[in-house]
C-alpha cells in the first residue's frame, strides 16, 4: 500500500509541470516574444550581428552590490586558458603599477576555504567568466530593476 501511495504522489509531481502550463496557456497571455522570430528549429537563419564593443577606457558604475566590474577595454582578442591568461599582464599584482590598471581584486587569491593563496585561485583564474567587456548592445527584453539608490530616493519605477 505505501508502494502505491509513493508511486502515485510521484507520478503526480511529474505530471504537474504539464497540468500547471495548460492552465496558464489558456489565460488568454500572448506567447513570449522569441528573439531570433518565429522560425522553424530546423531553419538555419543568419545571427544578429555582434554588439560593438566600448573600448574608451571609463569605468563605468555597477548595476547591483557584488556585480563584477564590467571591462573597458577590447579583449578580442586575449588568450585566456591554462597555458596564459593575458589579463595577468596588465591586473596581477606586480604588474599594476607600469600599467595603471587597477588590481585584480584580493578575493581573487583565496580558495574556496577563504585560504590567502600567492597567486590567483584557479577558480578565478578565467576572467571572462565573471567579467565582461562593456558593449552597445539593447536589451532584448524590457527590464524594471531598480537600485536600491532610486527607491531610497523614491524614483519613478524602471529609474536608475
Amino acid at each position: 500500500m505505501k508502494t502505491r501511495i509513493t508511486f502515485a504522489a510521484l507520478a503526480l509531481a511529474a505530471a504537474m509541470p504539464l497540468l500547471v502550463s495548460g492552465v496558464f496557456a489558456a489565460d488568454g497571455a500572448a506567447p513570449a516574444k522569441v528573439p531570433s522570430g518565429p522560425h522553424p528549429i530546423t531553419q538555419e537563419i543568419p545571427a544578429d550581428p555582434m554588439a560593438k564593443e566600448i573600448t574608451d577606457d571609463h569605468k563605468r558604475s555597477r548595476n547591483y552590490a557584488d556585480q563584477p566590474p564590467l571591462i573597458p577595454h577590447a579583449i578580442r582578442d586575449y588568450q585566456i586558458d591554462l597555458n596564459i591568461n593575458k589579463c595577468m599582464t596588465c591586473h596581477d599584482r606586480k604588474n599594476t603599477e607600469g600599467s595603471q590598471a587597477p588590481m585584480i581584486s584580493v578575493t581573487h587569491f583565496q580558495d574556496r576555504d577563504g585560504q590567502t593563496l600567492g597567486a590567483v585561485s584557479p577558480r578565478r583564474y578565467f576572467c571572462t567568466q565573471c567579467h565582461v567587456p562593456q558593449t552597445d548592445a539593447q536589451p532584448i527584453t524590457g527590464n524594471r530593476f531598480r537600485d536600491i539608490d532610486s527607491i531610497l530616493a523614491g524614483g519613478k519605477e524602471g529609474a536608475k
